[in-house]
């Protein structure tokens, strides 16, 4: 790394980094380990970063990467992928009047990752829909469409609502 500030200006963002991925993995060790990796890739690959763009933008973009590799490699070494479609019925908070009251991390966790991340991103962070749209690597109206879903999941999860069926067919994914 060159330059004295640079550890300086990298120690500065570790606790929206901590913050950050907190929320994503809902596990403080595993946050912290994810935190950890994205600062030892951000040392090593340093002349990456074009000097004079947003930093923090730019860890963030590392963090993101990371999480999503690490997830995927996750889902291969499972070898197996849940339809959420499938499990709509277990995603529910219970109702209202049961002992077990769910958090907002837990409801947090419930949500589809890329919304997840979109809503954190935006809410947790404040940042703007383009920062988001260049962290993430989708276009301004997909990160504008995550967060209105994650929005109206993260409330039904919070109020106890089952999500309303559909009138239509559903769309699949298909790979």
């Amino acid at each position: 790394m060159a330059g004295a500030e640079t550890p300086n200006r990298l120690v500065g963002h570790i606790p929206d980094l901590r913050r950050y991925a907190r929320a994503l993995t809902g596990d403080a060790w595993a946050a912290d380990d994810l935190v950890q990796d994205t600062l030892e890739r951000a040392c090593a690959r340093w002349q990456l970063w074009a000097a004079g763009s947003d930093l923090r933008a730019w860890l963030f973009t590392l963090m993101h990467n990371l999480f999503v590799d690490g997830a995927r490699r996750a889902l291969r070494q499972a070898g197996q992928r849940v339809d959420v479609d499938e499990v709509a019925n277990e995603l529910v908070a219970p109702p209202a009047g049961t002992e077990q009251a769910l958090d907002l991390q837990r409801c947090l966790l419930r949500l589809p990752e890329d919304q997840r991340e979109v809503l954190l991103l935006v809410s947790l962070q404040d940042l703007g829909y383009e920062e988001v749209a260049r962290i993430t690597g989708v276009p301004v109206g997909t990160v504008m469409s995550r967060l209105s879903r994650a929005r109206s999941r993260l409330r039904e999860l919070m109020e106890g609502a089952r999500p309303a069926a559909p009138a239509a067919m559903p769309l699949r994914r298909l790979k």
